[in-house]
C-alpha cells in the first residue's frame, strides 16, 4: 500500500464521507490546479448514470477548474471503472487516480 502525501490523503476522506453520507457504492474526490476540491459519490438514476468520479469531475468542470491534479475513488468493488478513469484522463493525462477501500485503506496509484 502506498503512503500518500496529506493533500491526498485528504481526498481519500472526502470520498469517503461523500460515500457514507448518501450511502453510495462509490465516493470521489478531486483536487484541481489552483487547490480546490470537488467531492461527489455515484449517481444512478432513471435517465442517466455517473460513477462517483465523473460526478466530481463535472462538478470541478462546472465550477471553473481548468485542470485536475489528483484524484480519489473510494469503493466497495476495489476497482477502478473505465469510465472513472476516463473522465480524469479526458483533462490530465497524469494525474495520479488513488483507489481506496471504504475502510480508507490505499489499493492503488493509478499514475498513467
Amino acid at each position: 500500500m502506498p503512503d500518500l502525501e496529506a493533500e491526498d490523503q485528504k481526498l481519500v476522506v472526502l470520498a469517503r464521507s461523500s460515500r457514507a453520507r448518501i450511502q453510495a457504492p462509490e465516493g470521489a474526490a478531486v483536487r484541481d490546479t489552483d487547490g480546490r476540491t470537488y467531492a461527489a459519490g455515484t449517481v444512478d438514476q432513471p435517465s442517466f448514470k455517473l460513477t462517483a468520479l465523473q460526478a466530481a469531475v463535472a462538478a470541478a468542470l462546472s465550477s471553473g477548474a481548468e485542470g485536475i491534479e489528483a484524484a480519489a475513488v473510494v469503493s466497495e468493488e476495489g476497482l477502478l471503472k473505465g469510465a472513472s478513469v476516463h473522465a480524469v484522463r479526458d483533462i490530465a493525462k497524469y494525474a495520479p487516480i488513488i483507489l481506496a477501500a471504504p475502510d480508507g485503506t490505499v489499493l492503488e496509484v493509478l499514475e498513467r
